[in-house]
Formats: structure tokens, sequence, C-alpha cells
């Protein structure tokens, strides 16, 4: 660590405190728009995990205890201090991860959905009623919370991601632990201060700082029984199998190659705006961002790759901060290494360079800034198109028709996002219906649903059965009992045994 003897030192925060690291690890944390060291972060051992663990399940016993609608009343605090100190948020989001401050502020927007989701828990966690089923038994079902669960968060989106991941277990009466990307750790420390302001009870939020060593005390601990995930599709996969193997309950969402079919009929302007925002925001670093363009028949590729070259061309990078900027710079220096070599190897396979964003000229040349990049006449041999790509290269793939379009995403491993651009109704439903992926717009450019919906992509982009967002949330983090009882008038007993199985007769 030379040279950064004045370089803060971050916490983790641990029953209700911020903590110092004791493993003597630390990793660095860059700003991205500079590409200067603002922080160290403390990777935490095993047995700082244990530990931890140990706070949690103390701080659950009396939390699960808490009636729900007096959990109900501190989340209604944090969403109110949230939006309180959104301005200072924001600016910590574009700090540590790029991302400019408008763009910060909209994913501060969707995690407040996510917190209102949560608010009404009492409604969620409602059980069944039945009298009289049989025999004067009454049957009924209630909803409990695990216990100690576990939210593994990534870089690209510090604030709405481990909100949405753990609003509802706290709601539901969890205690969390929250591995935040190390990336990005100050936006979680900072949003857990507010836990605290909010009158969260010491030990039911905590945040362990770290790298694999953290995940996998996580994965292994006996009283960690669910675990959430976002991150790579090859993460997401091993923490899903390695979840399961120490008998957890695992949502792990994995990556997406998200594609924007485009009919001959569609308002080619329209499509046109719709692509540039949900494919270039954020540096491209959005697991739901449209990373193809699919026009159909030839026409409709010439007249639709004209327009959005002109209008790439247009797209401005800048830091954060810049209110020019369209988009800020990549995470880190790998990210944008790994980027421009998937450019560089596509125009070798053949594909055409419309816009090249390889040499940005951005006022600080240490940032790690791409620029807008346009590459046509893609195939899907080549590996631009098979593996995500999180950063600003967008490609189009041209096909004759909405079938080889459909067969085209179809036959891709992920199956996260895609959209359609259409003015024809038959044409938007025969593709709803034969797709293979998880969520679905129509003339909408990014379909992310609402805090209130369940959000979850298909094939390899999710492991598990849990969704994040909406109400499956509260079904993840809770477990059922059904309960079946009789209370007779009159306890007259009767000397004879019974061996037929049990029925309402």
């Amino acid at each position: 660590m030379e040279n950064l003897v004045e370089v803060q030192k971050l916490t983790h925060f641990i029953g209700g405190e911020m903590k110092p690291g004791t493993s003597e690890r630390f990793g660095k944390v860059f700003k991205p728009s500079t590409g200067e060291v603002m922080a160290l972060c403390p990777y935490a051992s095993a047995e700082e995990v244990n530990e931890t663990v140990e706070i949690a399940k103390k701080a659950f016993i009396g939390w699960r205890k808490t009636p729900v609608a007096q959990r109900v009343e501190i989340i209604h605090r944090f969403r109110s201090l949230l939006v309180e100190k959104t301005e200072e948020l924001a600016n910590l989001i574009g700090l540590e991860s790029g991302k400019t401050i408008s763009d910060a502020k909209g994913e501060i927007s969707r995690g407040i959905e996510s917190v209102d989701l949560a608010i009404n828990a009492p409604h969620l966690l409602k059980g069944e009623y039945s009298v009289n089923v049989g025999g004067e038994i009454n049957a009924y079902s209630i909803k409990q919370p695990l216990g100690v669960v576990a939210a593994i968060s990534p870089f690209n989106f510090p604030f709405m991601v481990p909100v949405a991941m753990s609003t509802m277990a706290v709601a539901c009466g969890n205690a969390v632990i929250l591995k935040p990307s190390e990336k990005v750790p100050n936006s979680a420390l900072f949003f857990s201060e507010l836990w605290k302001q909010a009158g969260l009870p010491s030990g039911v939020w905590n945040v362990v700082n770290g790298d694999k060593e953290v995940v996998d005390a996580l994965l292994k601990h006996p009283d960690v029984p669910a675990i959430s995930f976002v991150g790579s599709t090859k993460v997401a996969q091993y923490i899903y199998e390695e979840g399961c193997r120490h008998h957890k309950r695992v949502a792990a969402f994995g990556g997406g190659k998200n594609h924007m079919i485009i009919m001959p009929d569609a308002d080619l302007d329209h499509a046109v705006n719709s692509f540039l925002g949900a494919a270039y925001g954020a540096a491209s670093q959005r697991c739901m961002a449209i990373s193809a363009a699919v026009p159909v028949g030839e026409k409709t590729a010439e007249a639709f790759v004209a327009k959005l070259k002109k209008r790439v061309e247009e797209l401005k990078v800048g830091a954060y901060n810049d209110e020019k900027a369209d988009f800020g710079a990549l995470i880190s220096k790998e990210s944008k290494e790994t980027v421009t070599r998937f450019i560089e190897e596509s125009i070798q396979e053949g594909a055409r360079l419309c816009v090249d964003g390889r040499n940005p000229d951005v006022q600080n040349a240490e940032g790690f800034y791409l620029g807008a990049t346009l590459l046509d006449h893609v195939t899907p041999d080549m590996d631009i198109y098979r593996e995500e790509v999180f950063g600003p290269a967008r490609i189009v793939v041209r096909v004759d028709s909405l079938n080889e379009a459909i067969e085209l995403i179809n036959n891709h491993e992920y199956g996260n996002g895609v959209t359609i651009f259409t003015n024809n109704g038959y044409a938007a439903r025969t593709f709803a219906e034969q797709i293979e992926v998880g969520m679905i717009g129509i003339n909408v450019p990014i379909p992310i649903p609402v805090g209130y919906h369940n959000f979850g992509g298909w094939k390899r982009s999710k492991f598990g059965e849990g969704h994040m967002f909406g109400p499956d949330t509260a079904r993840f983090f809770t477990k059922s009992k059904t309960i079946s009882e009789r209370w007779p008038e009159n306890q007259v007993h009767d000397d004879k045994v019974n061996f037929d199985f049990p029925s309402n007769r």
C-alpha cells in the first residue's frame, strides 16, 4: 500500500457501530472519474464474519418479536432520511461508481420504490384462515422470519440493489448482513448510518466489507439460512451451487444480453432515442442495459443504423459531476481494458466499426473513460455477442424476420431482459408469448419492473426461485407454518382408534 499513508481507511458497520477491520487486509477504492485512490476498503476475515453473525443472531431475537407495525415505523423514518439525504448520497454514488449525478438520483428513486413496498409488509405477511375444514378443525397459516440473512451486492448500483435486496428482509423481522462490492463500499456505510438514525436496533443491520473470503464464510455459515446475490453469471452460479450445498435458500441474479428488436413499422426516431439511453446510460454498466439492436429487414437496418450512428457520435462521456455528460467513467482500469479488447476482437472477426469511442476527448485522461462505441454487422458467433459486455460498446445484429429475431434471442444463454419496438399489436403479442426471457418490454426501452412487481430473468441470468423487488421478496425472506387446531365444545373421548387417513368426513 505504498504512497497511501494518508488515504482514509474505511470500516465495517457491525452492531450499530462503525468498526475498523482487524484482518489487516485492504483493497483500493478508486474514483473512476480521476483514476485516484479515494480510500482503502477493509477485507474481513472469516472470524469477523462469524462474530457479526453472532451479533446479528442476538439482535434477531428481539427484532422478530417487534410488532410489524413498529418495524414499518422505522422503515418510514429510513425512507424520509433517504429523501432528505438524496443530494449527498447521489454525490457519493457518483464519486465512487463514476455514474453521473442525475443517474445516481434515478437509482435512489428506484431504490426507494423497494422501501415503499416494504412499508406494505403488514399486508404481505398476512396468513390464511379456514374455518371447519372437517371435524371442527380450523386451519391457518403464518409467516415467520428466517433469522440472519445475507445480501451480496454489485458495484453498478451501490444503493438500489442492496436496498432492494434487504429492506423487505428487515420488514419481515430478519437481521441482515450486507456484503457490498468492495469497489463501492462508501454508499453502504452511508445509508447504514441512516438505518441507525431511523431507530433500527443495533445488530439488525450490518455491513461486512471484503472479498471472496467473506462470501465463502457467509455461504458456509450454518446460521445464515438465506443469501441474495447480484453480479456476474459465473459468480451467481457459484453462489447458488455453494449455497445449495450448504442447505441455504438462494436467489442469485447474474448477467444479461438484452436485445431490442426494431420492427419495420416502428417509429425509428423513438426507437433510436430509446436505444441511446437504455444502451449507454451508466456507461452501459447495467445488467438490464440494452446490449444489441436487432433491426428486422435490411431496409429497417440501414435506416436505423444511419440515424443511430449520428446520435451516438453526439454522446458525451465525462466526470460524474459534469452536468453536460451523458454518462461517466467505467468502474476500473481493468473494465476499460476488457471492453476495449472486445471491440478490437470483434473488428478482427468482421464487425463494422460505426462509431469509435476508444479515445474519448475528456478533461481528465487518468479516469477510466471509454466513449460510446457502435458496431454493425455483428454475428452470433462473435464473442462480443455471446458474452455480456459491461461497457459502452453496443452492437447491431441484423435479421430478416420476427421469427428469426425470436429464435436468435431464445438461443442465447442469457434471458434477463428484452424489448420490441413496433406499432403492430399482433407482432407484440407473438413476441411476448414466444420469447424465453424473464422481463419483457413493448415499446419500453428498459423493462425493469416497478418496485411492487417481481424482478428476475430466465436461463443463466438467474439461479434459484427467488426474485428481487415485488411481493416475492416477502416470500423469500419468510417461512410458512400451517396449523390445524381443534377445540371441541365437549371433550368426549371415544375409545375406538381410527386408522384411516385423515379426511374431511
